[in-house]
């Protein structure tokens, strides 16, 4: 049995932010309603990150609304808004991931939804909050990450470089799944209900509390590496150096015993600790030539029995084919409704050494209103 099963989840969030903590939801056993607008739906469904299309829509979409079921409803038709309070009244979570204010003007709003439901579990993401100038910004990934200061974390030292993923969408999904997660426990304890509030902006703040507390401490910036930067505040060698054939990361490590390691006598001066910080880019631009002089395995091969932390760098058609990656069972195949099977992640956590998998797919548009209109008329919900 699945930690959440028998909970219902009534989800009104689009896009990216809340579907992932929906999703999560999902995996560990609740029964997650996704509510959609007709004809169009999740904007998600058709705006495409590659232009890989499945079954007629965004290969995203079916990434991260599978195991969810869809209904279909018009938050301005009276009609609909009075069977979606019926399928609130039985909700033990509403969540959605609306700029503030907008569920206020429908009228599904946290004050109006524990009117009917005094016990719910209400989540709402923001991109910036309920306060302060910029809440009613659009609250898209790209924008969160330039405006937190976190493209001057990321690549060389130069410009600024945002990260290759959603990242503040899908922490803000996280955080609010650990909110609603906790709020949870506390009803289950108490009998009460909660408003549990994330905005994108507090989990890219949160995200850097490493680099935010170093700042409060030393009033600098951080400084990122002229070449082979992994990480602003970490010395040499911490990086990613092209070989011969390919590319290795190296993270921590004695300069001088690297240099050993590696028969590179320019390392072997290096005898100070502080160098490794004050002298980061001499000893970076040293490594990447002499690195380039051998392949990746040859390198692998005298420094791993040495203890120190390297890797390959893999890609994904490599990665995939590597035991390592085998030995996870991380893929999983999910069938729509329709038929339409496509492989994708299943959920990182293991509960009593289960992996939570699901051969659900993603649903299509509308596809469960009128089971679940009949569930309502007959109470069964």
């Amino acid at each position: 049995m699945r930690p959440l099963q028998g909970y219902l989840v009534v989800d009104f969030s689009q896009f990216l932010s809340g579907p992932s903590a929906g999703l999560r939801l999902a995996d560990l056993g609740a029964r997650v309603i996704k509510i959609e607008r007709p004809d169009t739906g999740d904007i998600c469904r058709h705006l495409y990150t590659s232009n890989v299309i499945m079954n007629s829509e965004s290969s995203v979409f079916h990434a991260i609304n599978r195991n969810k079921e869809s209904f279909v409803a018009d938050l301005k038709n009276e009609a609909d808004k009075q069977q979606l309070w019926e399928l609130i009244k039985k909700a033990d979570v509403v969540m959605h991931n609306y700029r503030p204010g907008v569920m206020e003007r429908l009228g599904f709003d946290f004050e109006s939804v524990k009117a009917v439901n005094p016990t719910v579990i209400y989540g709402e993401i923001s991109g910036y909050g309920n306060e302060g100038p910029y809440k009613d910004k659009p609250g898209q990934d790209l924008l969160l990450q330039s405006l937190t200061g976190l493209t001057w974390l990321t690549g060389n030292a130069g410009g600024p470089v945002p990260m290759g993923l959603s990242i503040i969408d899908m922490l803000a999904g996280t955080h609010l799944a650990q909110g609603l997660l906790a709020c949870l426990v506390r009803r289950s304890i108490k009998n009460e209900g909660a408003l549990v509030q994330v905005s994108m902006m507090e989990s890219a703040y949160d995200l850097q509390f490493e680099a935010v507390t170093t700042y409060y401490y030393d009033g600098k910036l951080p400084e990122r590496s002229a070449k082979n930067n992994a990480h602003a505040y970490l010395g040499a060698p911490y990086g990613i150096y092209k070989t011969a054939n390919g590319h290795m990361a190296l993270a921590m490590g004695s300069i001088p015993q690297l240099g050993q390691l590696l028969q590179c006598d320019a390392l072997l001066l290096y005898t100070d600790i502080g160098s490794a910080f004050h002298q980061r880019d001499e000893i970076k631009a040293i490594l990447a030539d002499h690195l380039l002089t051998g392949t990746t395995e040859s390198w692998l091969s005298v420094l791993q029995p040495a203890d120190i932390w390297c890797a390959e760098v893999l890609s994904w058609d490599v990665l995939m084919q590597q035991e390592g990656f085998k030995a996870l069972d991380m893929i999983q195949e999910v069938t729509m409704k329709d038929g339409y099977s496509y492989r994708t992640t299943r959920c990182p956590i293991r509960i009593d050494g289960e992996l939570l998998t699901s051969a659900k797919g993603s649903p299509a548009l509308g596809q469960d209103t009128d089971h679940i209109l009949k569930e309502l008329n007959q109470e069964q919900l």
